[in-house]
């Protein structure tokens, strides 16, 4: 009996798994990375204010890197504008997308890699961000980014 519930509760876990993970409608997921690589293009431009045009302005956006999370939209502007003071520091930076997947009608989550060329040191890594649609916009409302140098 305990080895058919046990069965039993892994196969329900399961097929939780896979309906609470359905692929992303099409227009939704070319409205998130048209968004994300129009950041990756405001940033090799060195604006960030623009790149910063992604993320939900709200004191409930998130951003969680190696230092820990930083809670709220001028926050992490802030911690932007702190880490990436000059062009020498922000460099070029280039996005891959490697994975979207729908939570909800509103909210979608995208795993992807970057690449950040500098003549100083190059950086790369990955990132998980979890974007919100608000009236129609998507707008990130927690990024995860972990560097793999």
């Amino acid at each position: 009996m305990r080895k058919i519930c046990s069965v039993v509760s892994l196969v329900l876990l399961f097929s939780i798994q896979l309906t609470a993970q359905k692929q992303v409608i099409k227009s939704d997921s070319l409205a998130i990375v048209s968004k994300l690589f129009k950041q990756q293009e405001d940033w090799n431009k060195g604006d960030i204010d623009a790149f910063m045009e992604g993320y939900l302005k709200s004191n409930q956006l998130v951003f969680s890197g190696s230092s820990g999370p930083i809670y709220g939209w001028k926050a992490t502007k802030e911690r932007y504008e702190k880490n990436y003071s000059s062009r020498l520091l922000m460099g070029s930076l280039t996005f891959d997308v490697l994975n979207l997947i729908s939570l909800s009608p509103s909210v979608v989550q995208l795993q992807g890699k970057f690449y950040l060329k500098r003549e100083i040191q190059d950086s790369s890594g990955f990132f998980t961000l979890t974007w919100l649609n608000v009236d129609g916009n998507w707008l990130i409302i927690s990024d995860h980014t972990s560097s793999s140098d």
